[in-house]
């Protein structure tokens, strides 16, 4: 289970920027950082964010996801298939 975004003051997160986006990048932790003026704003290491972003693209593509669900119906049912150990060993690298 993922971890509760933390919330912060805008004062508090400027008077330690640093180690705060130290933590976020550190610990995979979203901040969100409340204004007065009511226009907060999230704080999210870039490697996150690009997996966000490629996460949204994929559940987007119906064509993939159709694929992906019949992929898991084959695996699930162990109907799918079964590569040859030269296949596996081109795949990992062997």
């Amino acid at each position: 289970m993922k971890n509760k975004m933390q919330e912060l003051p805008f004062s508090v997160f400027m008077a330690n920027i640093k180690s705060f986006i130290d933590k976020a990048i550190r610990d995979k932790q979203q901040l969100k950082i409340i204004r007065r003026s009511g226009r907060d704003f999230i704080v999210v290491g870039v490697d996150d964010w690009e997996n966000q972003q490629e996460t949204i693209y994929v559940l987007q593509d119906f064509s993939l996801m159709k694929q992906i669900g019949q992929s898991d119906e084959t695996h699930s049912a162990q109907t799918g298939y079964i590569p040859q150990k030269e296949e596996i060993n081109e795949i990992i690298g062997i």
